[in-house]
């Protein structure tokens, strides 16, 4: 196993062994999980989730599935104004935003975000170069090459893990070799992104591989249909599930939580610290 890095975003830091939360704040009018997303709903939800424990938001301007297009500058709009508020409003909490455009990120580390959270897998190449240019962490995941708001059909990998393992590990690789601090670069297996339910159950059973790489792992699983088809549930039905796959996650070596339920997950976090103590 290689040694784990501290990870640094922002004014914060994080040791191996720390957990971060990352709760999910979305603008977009159509997401699965949430409606009706209007700026000052979405300031209070930050609001909320950093009175609730969130370490780092993540700010959502486009619905990760199908849907209506979204303009670079229709997400521009959406996003960068409320960077640029929850700077002001608070500033000790890391700023991410979900996308994996460059002239956004562009625009929104400019208003102050210090993590630009890449769920496509590098579908644009020189968002890695603005990271570096702006000193912002950057997430690395894994798609299988799907291109964004796409979802996958019948997706197959001789080996799911191991895939995942190999194009995160490399993109990482290469947002170093862009400029990138590598004590600000996370891997994300991208749970549900160019995956059925057993290959996402799959990189959940198999995550202490991913960690092994030393490089830092995000999960984003909160309320997923791979949980949903697992259970039978609906996605309103899915926070019990969530919980329970951010255990194992967490037990298996997962650093950084996108969730929607801070409260939930931060309860969570705190018991797998205790029984994980020797």
């Amino acid at each position: 196993m290689v040694e784990q890095r501290t990870l640094r975003l922002g004014t914060r830091q994080w040791a191996p062994g720390e957990f971060a939360i990352m709760a999910v704040i979305n603008r977009t009018p159509d997401s699965f999980f949430e409606r009706d997303r209007s700026f000052g709903a979405a300031l209070d939800s930050v609001g909320r989730a950093v009175a609730d424990g969130a370490d780092i938001v993540d700010i959502g301007g486009v619905k990760a599935g199908p849907g209506d297009e979204v303009t670079p500058a229709q997400e521009i709009d959406r996003v960068a104004g409320l960077v640029a508020a929850v700077r002001e409003q608070h500033p000790d909490v890391v700023i991410s935003v979900d996308t994996w455009r460059a002239e956004v990120g562009e625009v929104v580390a400019q208003a102050g975000a210090d993590l630009l959270n890449d769920a496509w897998g590098g579908a644009d190449p020189e968002l890695a170069s603005v990271a570096a240019r702006h000193g912002t962490g950057l997430v690395c995941a894994h798609a299988g090459g799907l291109p964004p708001r796409t979802r996958p059909h019948r997706p197959a990998y001789p080996d799911t893990m191991a895939d995942v393992i190999s194009y995160t590990t490399r993109e990482a690789e290469r947002a170093v070799a862009s400029g990138v601090s590598p004590l600000s670069v996370l891997v994300d297996p991208a749970h549900d992104f160019g995956k059925n339910t057993w290959q996402s159950l799959e990189v959940t059973r198999r995550l202490d591989s991913l960690a092994a790489t030393g490089w830092p792992v995000l999960v984003a699983v909160s309320h997923k249909d791979f949980i949903g088809e697992t259970l039978g549930l609906p996605v309103r039905e899915r926070g019990d599930g969530t919980v329970a796959v951010l255990a194992i996650c967490a037990w298996l070596g997962a650093r950084v939580f996108r969730v929607h339920d801070v409260r939930a997950a931060r309860a969570a976090l705190e018991a797998v610290a205790q029984f994980r103590r020797p």
